[in-house]
């Protein structure tokens, strides 16, 4: 299958696009590489450097003779999004319109969208979130999410689109970006890696649902074969606590002896986000592997083979 995976030099699109390679699918990627790195891309991905939000994006669908769209590429930051909801929603809504219609138009038969679990349902009512939960999304980044999946179900109403949306938790792995907003299991390898004291924000109790990216892509492949319109949670149901996660990267890292360190909490935080993957059983036959233990000390290795000791303490 020839298949189009916007935001491929990102840490989940490159993951996914590798998963396609090994597949056996041609794959073409687009990315600006704002905060994808051309060093993720796969070598026998074809590659075009090109904004999703950029009229020239049309040409690559009528060049590409596309099967199926894996649409990763995004503004990924909460705060740009509180900010700048204005930019927020020409990326994350017109832009993802734009693929969809652009799809369409290309006789591209499905369509998978990295949406989100842990923004999209907002303060929890119920522990751990089916799809059935309220969506109260307390960003704009999360109301952009939702307005996509609703996009999304109008497509395969109205044009028959194959369409799957799958609301990841809190993913980490390899190749995440550990000086961004997103990540905190990056930000701290990085930071106990290279010599830098990590800090806590706010108490650090407040919990979310982390998945491992091998995980996060056996799900995507799969989804490949779904027909219909699918809304589909991707997490493991387990909440963790950041303070958890510190002191197990801390030990994993080899003891390097930092402290808990707070600062003050980021205001209008989410406190507690955890997903039940019960739906992905029935319809993927997916369940998570990966122990968040087992998931750390692979994401501890591939920090550990990049780690330049810049101390600043």
């Amino acid at each position: 299958m020839n298949v189009l995976v916007t935001g491929g030099a990102g840490f989940i699109g490159s993951h996914v696009a590798d998963a396609l390679i090994d597949a056996g699918h041609e794959v073409t990627i687009v990315d600006n590489l704002t905060t994808g790195v051309k060093e993720n891309l796969p070598d026998k991905a074809m590659f075009i450097e090109q904004d999703i939000c950029e009229p020239n994006i049309e040409n690559v669908f009528k060049e590409g003779n596309f099967s199926a769209v894996y649409h990763l590429a995004a503004q990924i930051d909460v705060r740009i999004s509180v900010r700048d909801p204005l930019y927020d929603i020409r990326v994350n809504v017109a832009g993802s319109v734009g693929l969809l219609n652009l799809a369409r138009l290309s006789g591209v038969d499905r369509f998978i969208f990295s949406s989100t679990g842990g923004a999209i349902y907002g303060e929890q009512e119920s522990f751990p979130a089916s799809e059935t939960h309220p969506a109260n999304p307390i960003s704009p980044y999360g109301v952009a999410k939702l307005a996509v999946e609703k996009y999304m179900y109008f497509y395969h109403n109205q044009y028959g689109m194959h369409t799957t949306a799958l609301r990841y938790g809190n993913v980490y792995g390899p190749r995440q970006n550990p000086l961004g907003e997103a990540g905190v299991i990056a930000i701290f390898c990085h930071s106990i890696l290279t010599g830098n004291q990590p800090y806590i924000w706010g108490d650090g109790l407040q919990t979310r649902d982390y998945v491992f990216i091998d995980d996060v892509v056996r799900a995507n492949i799969t989804a490949l074969e779904l027909d219909g319109q699918h809304v589909i949670n991707i997490g493991t149901g387990i909440e963790t606590d950041v303070v958890t996660l510190f002191d197990k990267l801390n030990e994993l890292t080899g003891g390097r002896g930092f402290e808990r360190k707070h600062r003050p909490g980021a205001e209008g935080e989410q406190r507690r986000s955890v997903i039940d993957p019960t739906l992905a059983g029935k319809v993927l036959g997916w369940s998570p592997d990966a122990g968040l233990t087992e998931g750390l000390w692979k994401t501890v290795n591939f920090f550990k083979s990049r780690a330049v000791a810049t101390p600043n303490e």
